[in-house]
C-alpha cells in the first residue's frame, strides 16, 4: 500500500497510543523523511535507541549477512556473535555473566528476579523487598512496574506486586528504610522519563555503603542513560556507584530489540538452569549488530566525543533560555538533555510545543511534566544540533511568547 498522507489518524492501535502518527518513510543519519517528502532534524533517536542514527548502511550489511547464515536459534543453542558480546558486556565491570532479553522492561524484570533469588538464598524467604524512587521509571510490565513510581502508569493496574517501596530520590532520609528484608535497590543513576534528574554522588556513595552493610544488591537501570549516551560507558560512572547488577538496551542493538542484564558471580552462583529465560533475546542477527555498535561507543574517543557533543548542546540551550528570558534550568547529561520549564503555566503548552517543532522540521520529546527532552545520536554534528536548537527556539517563541 501507498501512503499519500503524512499523518495517519486512527490505525488499527491500541488507543493506549496516540490516534495521530506521523508517517515516516526513510532516514540517514540524525535526518528523517516522511511520505511525502518533508524533512525532520531527528533529536529523539528513537527515544535515545539509534545511538549510530538512520539508514547506517554498515549495520544493514551485518544484519544481512547473519540473516543469511542464522537469524533465530532459541536460547537451547548459541552463536558466536553472541558469546563475544556478552564476553565484552561482561569486560566493562565486576560481571561474569549476561542474560540477553528482548527490551529495557525484561532486562529489569530478570534484574528483580535474580535479586530476588539472590536474597533469599542468603537471608531467607522475608528478604524479598525492592526500593526504588520518586521520578523514576523501570518499564511497563509488571514488575518493573512496581518499581516505577509515576502514578499514571500504574493506575488501572493495582494491585501491584507486593514488597515494593518507592521513596524520593537524592534524599539521605529515604535509605533509612533499607533493612535485611530488602532484597535489591532500583535506581536510574540518571532519570530518563521522570524528568532527567541526576543521581547525587554523596547519595549514591551512602547507599553503596548501606547495601554493602546489609548485603542489598544495587541495580542499576541504565537503559536511557548507559552505553555512552551520558559520555562514560555507564553514567553510574559519574556517581562513583558501582551496581551490582546492571540494565542495558535501546542504542545496545541500534534499533533491534535487545537487552542485557549484567550480574556478577555471587549472583549467577544463586542460580540454576530454568530459573529463568527468554526465546529472542541474544539472537544471532542483534548481537552481531550490537558487536558493532560496541565497536563505535566503547573507545575513549568516541566517549570523549559524546562529552563534548553535549556540553555543547548544553551551552546552547542555556544561551536559549537567557535570550528568551525563560524561567528555566537545562538538565541532563551528555547527550540526553532537555529544558524544564519552570513556570507551571508554560510547562502546560510542552504538547503544543512538540507539535509546533514537528510542524517546523524538528522532532523532540518530552520527560515528567515540565521537561523539553532531546536524546539525539551520537553522530549529530554540531551544525545540526545548532540548527535544532534554533528551530526549538523559534518555536518556543510561536507558543509561549
Amino acid at each position: 500500500m501507498e501512503w499519500k498522507q503524512a499523518m495517519v489518524l486512527n490505525p488499527p492501535f491500541p488507543k493506549n497510543y496516540a490516534n495521530e502518527f506521523l508517517m515516516l518513510k526513510k532516514g540517514k543519519g540524525s535526518w528523517l523523511w516522511d511520505v511525502k517528502g518533508k524533512k525532520y532534524l531527528d533529536m529523539t533517536a528513537g527515544i535515545a535507541v539509534n545511538a549510530l542514527g538512520h539508514g547506517n548502511k554498515k549495520i544493514a550489511r551485518i544484519a544481512k549477512k547473519q540473516m543469511k547464515k542464522l537469524i533465530h536459534v532459541s536460547n537451547l543453542y548459541t552463536t558466536a556473535p553472541a558469546v563475544r558480546l556478552a564476553q565484552r558486556l561482561v569486560a566493562q565491570g565486576d560481571f561474569v555473566a549476561v542474560h540477553f532479553g528482548s527490551s529495557g522492561s525484561e532486562a529489569n524484570e530478570t534484574a528483580l528476579k535474580y535479586a530476588r533469588i539472590y536474597s533469599k538464598k542468603h537471608k531467607g524467604d522475608s528478604a524479598f523487598k525492592i526500593l526504588s524512587f520518586d521520578g523514576s521509571f523501570h518499564g511497563r510490565t509488571m514488575g518493573a512496574l512496581a518499581a516505577t513510581a509515576t502514578a499514571k502508569y500504574r493506575k488501572g493496574y493495582e494491585p501491584m506486586p507486593e514488597g515494593f517501596i518507592i521513596k524520593p530520590f537524592n534524599d539521605m532520609e529515604s535509605l533509612k528504610v533499607l533493612d535485611e528484608k530488602f532484597a535489591a535497590v532500583i535506581l536510574e543513576p540518571l532519570q530518563g522519563e521522570g524528568g532527567l534528574n541526576p543521581g547525587e554522588r554523596e547519595f549514591a556513595q551512602e547507599l553503596q555503603k548501606i547495601c554493602k552493610e546489609k548485603n542489598i544488591l544495587i541495580i542499576a537501570d541504565e537503559i536511557q542513560s548507559g552505553l555512552g549516551r551520558t559520555g562514560t560507558f555507564l553514567a553510574s560512572e559519574q556517581l562513583g556507584l558501582f551496581p551490582d547488577i546492571v540494565c542495558l538496551s535501546k542504542p545496545l542493538a541500534a534499533g533491534l530489540p535487545l537487552s542485557a542484564t549484567l550480574i556478577p558471580q555471587r549472583v549467577n552462583d544463586c542460580i540454576n538452569v530454568g530459573d529463568h529465560g527468554t526465546t529472542f533475546g541474544g539472537g544471532p542477527v542483534t548481537t552481531s549488530v550490537a558487536n558493532f555498535v560496541l565497536d563505535n561507543i566503547i573507545p575513549p574517543k568516541k566517549l570523549d566525543e559524546v562529552q563534548r557533543k553535549g556540553q555543547f548542546l548544553e551551552m546552547l540551550l542555556n544561551k536559549l533560555i537567557e535570550d528568551l528570558g525563560l524561567k528555566a534550568q537545562v538538565k541532563g547529561l551528555g547527550l540526553l538533555r532537555g529544558i524544564a520549564l519552570e513556570d507551571e503555566n508554560q510547562a502546560a503548552s510542552i504538547g503544543n510545543i512538540i507539535v509546533k517543532a514537528r510542524e517546523n522540521g524538528l522532532l523532540v520529546l518530552r520527560a515528567g511534566s515540565n521537561v523539553i527532552r532531546l536524546a539525539p545520536a551520537f553522530v549529530i554534528t554540531e551544525k545540526q544540533l545548532r540548527l535544532g536548537v534554533d528551530i526549538l527556539k523559534e518555536t518556543i517563541k510561536e507558543i509561549l511568547l
